[in-house]
């Protein structure tokens, strides 16, 4: 079981940036693929960016990449998404996971969630 907190939300202008973090609480971090998923409201949670164990590899959904950075330090136990250019559309709850599958990217595929972090994009 890895328990996953989230910070870094907030309310931000269209064109600005943001940088979500995640705190996990594990012994074997560098053992999992991290990755972040987003929901907004009225809409089907969706997979946005995940980064292999070692940061070698790292996969975005077409809607941010160009835009998002998704990183990780093992020594911390830690994983952030910098957020760039910010568009309304980004508007959603942003949520940690942790898995150990690369490369997935449905919902139903993911054990761990942290609790999510907002973050609200106005025009």
């Amino acid at each position: 079981q890895v328990q996953l907190v989230e910070s870094g939300g907030g309310l931000v202008q269209a064109g600005g940036s943001l940088r979500l973090s995640c705190a996990a609480s594990t012994r074997t971090f560098s053992a999992y693929i991290m990755g972040w998923f987003r929901q907004a409201p009225g809409k089907e949670r969706e997979f946005v960016a995940q980064i292999s164990p070692g940061s070698t590899s790292t996969l975005y959904s077409d809607s941010v990449k160009g835009r998002f950075t998704i990183s990780r330090n093992n020594a911390k136990n830690t994983v952030s998404l910098q957020m760039n250019s910010l568009k309304p559309e980004d508007t959603a709850m942003y949520y940690c996971t942790a898995h150990r599958v690369f490369g997935v990217t449905l919902p139903s595929q993911i054990a761990q969630w942290g609790q999510g972090t907002q973050v609200t994009v106005s025009s």
